[in-house]
């Protein structure tokens, strides 16, 4: 099999959702000698675009979304022990988590998802996340990105308390922010000196990745 015909293989793979099968293009990949890293962006990160723009054209929906990311996350398990620790210490990390008091994450799962296809080391924190996880987190990483999301508005004022102790930690200026998450707004995002505001999960990478990459 060609490199041409193992990277569209796992191209497909993604956008079908099928994990076998990208885990098999991804075996595939290695033992034919393929780069893991030219695997993981010409191959699983093109399926996963595709699969953006199709949900952010209504062309997709969320059970297609959740299949392409374990078919991603399955051909990921199989390549990411085979890139270079020097290439992987060049990732820039990220950690992102539902503000405390909300537990709503498929959302915030889709956005994990689609920066993990844009070469980022996401960190998830999971759901109903406090301010001091976040600080500890961003500390950890002295910095690289905060990524919050919240679906109720109660809960909007957790993403303030972040943005204030990460200032009041000396780490705002290292990292950069962004929230989502139907409450919010970038008239919010400026109110509480947060960098960006993402309407879905493809216009937040972009933002994201224009800002970092």
């Amino acid at each position: 099999m060609s490199k041409e015909q193992i990277l569209a293989g796992l191209e497909k793979a993604v956008v079908a959702g099928k994990k076998d099968e990208a885990k098999k293009f991804a075996n595939e990949a290695l033992s034919s000698g393929v780069n893991a890293l030219e695997a993981i962006d010409q191959g699983m990160i093109k399926g996963m675009n595709i699969v953006g723009d199709r949900y952010a054209a209504h062309e997709y929906f969320l059970p297609q979304v959740l299949l392409a990311a374990d078919a991603m996350y399955g051909a990921l398990d199989v390549l990411l022990p085979h890139i270079p620790k020097d290439q992987l210490a060049k990732q820039i990390k990220a950690v992102i988590g539902v503000v405390e008091g909300d537990v709503h994450d498929i959302g915030k799962n889709i956005v994990k998802t689609m920066m993990t296809a844009g070469g980022f080391a996401v960190q998830d924190l999971g759901r109903d996340v406090s301010p001091e996880k976040f600080i500890e987190a961003a500390k950890a990483h002295d910095g690289g990105i905060v990524a919050m999301s919240t679906l109720m508005t109660p809960t909007m004022d957790g993403m303030k308390m972040v943005m204030d102790g990460l200032v009041e930690s000396g780490l705002r200026m290292k990292c950069k922010t962004i929230i989502g998450g139907a409450p919010t707004s970038q008239e919010f995002a400026d109110d509480i000196g947060a960098d960006f505001h993402a309407v879905n999960a493809q216009a937040g990478v972009a933002k994201l990745k224009a800002a970092m990459l």
